[in-house]
């Protein structure tokens, strides 16, 4: 199935935003570029981290801190866990993240 729909990050008072369990380092790079940028304009994120093991999302997490914090407006970040676990009926499980300046 895909949807297609739009929307004004302005009217979005918590952007959100995910990371797939098959996405690599790369799509992680992408989206540390696009929070810091998100952040100059809005309070708060909350990002989602999907992973086919346990050990994924939190292995995401930690990577995407640490490419985060290379950049000179990504070490003033806070970061709050928020919900996680497994998908029932999968081997999915998921994380999310609340990064705040």
């Amino acid at each position: 199935m895909r949807l297609e729909y739009g929307f004004e990050l302005s009217k979005v008072e918590v952007p959100r935003f995910s990371v797939e369990a098959v996405e690599g380092i790369g799509k992680l790079f992408t989206l540390a570029a696009l929070i810091l940028n998100v952040l100059e304009t809005k309070d708060q994120v909350e990002i989602v981290f999907h992973g086919l093991n346990p050990e994924d999302p939190e292995t995401k997490i930690a990577a995407f801190k640490e490419i985060v914090g290379g950049s000179a407006s990504g070490t003033n970040l806070n970061y709050r866990p928020g919900s996680g676990g497994r998908v029932p009926g999968s081997s999915s499980s998921f994380r999310w993240i609340v990064v705040s300046r």
